[in-house]
């Protein structure tokens, strides 16, 4: 399974609507919630050292320190009942990390880590799907042939909204995802909803190699096109790019279509490598944050011919990584965008691993197109994206890519 880490993945959350409650309710989710608050309080204060770095200098002042560390000596003797420390430590950091309201900051807890690792590497176990974030789950895109997922009939459009009895609704992708993988041979129960109606399924994982980059040589207006699809910046992902790319010269095409549609992203130097596939020098992206110095990512080195034109067909899951190829193509002049606006994600993300075997994965940094523009809205909000060149909706209802269509008319008009 894949989902947009690093430069991370689009995630949409409907309006809330918020109902009276009797009075009586209010009264006790308002002890319960001041409870939960204060022992958070409490122990982020008590255990300043346990805090990431950002963490502790956001929520821990040397004042609060020792008052907070004083209170909890009080709470360890005179609570009724024992608190585990590890649920403690998971609720509270957990707890903290969301009062950012930052979308694409996560803590994980030791057990959701082990599971994120893969999340990055093309070889993975698990049934074999890639997957678009859905309010109540996890929206299947791609089922890959001959996988355990294709087995049990599991089809694109299906949603998953549960695994065993947890369900996914509102739950971040990266923590989905790492719920339905898991060890090759062992099983996993999905609820799948279809049309409506929900069904189980046991299906048993196994060591899947994603595919990453599907290519083809089309002829349109008697140009030869190549067709290049590619779904996830994985670890050298770049490099299957390249093979795709020098593959269908080498058949005789004559211009690219690098279809990114549906890319949530991934690496950041995956996506330099990309775009230096096309572009020989300068700029790439450059990144920086309140503690992250400013780096400029350069070109590499070693681009197809500049006379050769490529079209980026792009859509509204095209993110982060997949933004910052589409975007550097699109400043430096050297492609034109087909497709909708992108998702609009203008910050990255880094790991950082806790002692106690979890990590924080946390928004440090923004990064920038060639022209200086940032796709974010106010930092961690959903920005305007890139803009399209030639703007086109493919319809969901009919079986012909009418985006694909005008992506390759766009490039036959440019093929001199």
């Amino acid at each position: 399974m894949t989902g947009p880490h690093g430069p991370e993945e689009p995630a949409r959350y409907p309006e809330r609507v918020l109902r009276r409650r009797p009075r009586a309710l209010l009264l006790a989710l308002g002890v319960v919630g001041a409870v939960v608050l204060l022992l958070l309080g409490i122990y982020l204060g008590g255990h300043p050292s346990s805090l990431p770095g950002p963490l502790r200098s956001a929520f821990v002042s040397n004042d609060d320190e020792r008052f907070l560390s004083s209170t909890l000596g009080m709470i360890k003797d005179d609570y009724y009942r024992k608190i585990p420390n590890d649920q403690l430590v998971n609720s509270s950091l957990t707890g903290a990390v969301a009062s950012l309201d930052d979308k694409f900051s996560h803590y994980f807890d030791p057990k959701t880590y082990r599971q994120f690792q893969d999340t990055t590497n093309p070889s993975f176990d698990g049934i074999g799907v890639t997957v678009e974030q859905d309010p109540k789950g996890l929206r299947v895109a791609t089922v890959y042939p001959g996988t355990p997922a294709a087995r049990a009939g599991i089809e694109p459009g299906d949603l998953i909204v549960a695994v065993g009895t947890t369900s996914l609704a509102g739950r971040a992708e990266t923590v989905s995802t790492g719920l339905v993988r898991g060890p090759d041979g062992t099983t996993v129960t999905l609820t799948i909803e279809h049309d409506g109606r929900r069904r189980q399924l046991q299906v048993a994982r196994s060591r899947i190699t994603q595919p990453v980059v599907a290519d083809r040589v089309v002829t349109r207006g008697g140009r030869k096109l190549a067709d290049i699809v590619f779904t996830s910046f994985t670890a050298n992902s770049s490099s299957q790019v390249r093979q795709a790319v020098d593959r269908d010269l080498a058949r005789g095409a004559q211009g690219i279509v690098l279809d990114l549609r549906g890319n949530g992203g991934g690496l950041l130097e995956e996506a330099v490598e990309t775009a230096s596939i096309f572009i020989n020098d300068g700029t790439i992206v450059s990144t920086a944050g309140r503690v992250v110095p400013r780096h400029v990512y350069t070109a590499t080195g070693g681009a197809i011919k500049a006379s050769i034109p490529v079209v980026v067909l792009v859509d509204q899951n095209t993110a982060s990584s997949a933004e910052i190829v589409t975007g550097a193509l699109q400043d430096r002049g050297r492609a034109r965008v087909v497709g909708t606006h992108t998702y609009g994600k203008g910050v990255f993300q880094e790991i950082r691993e806790l002692s106690n075997g979890g990590a924080l994965d946390i928004t440090v940094g923004q990064y920038f197109l060639p022209s200086g523009k940032n796709l974010g809205g106010r930092g961690v909000s959903e920005g305007a994206g890139i803009q399209p060149n030639v703007e086109v909706r493919d319809n969901p209802e009919t079986k012909t890519d009418e985006a694909l269509a005008v992506a390759l008319r766009t490039l036959a008009g440019e093929v001199r």
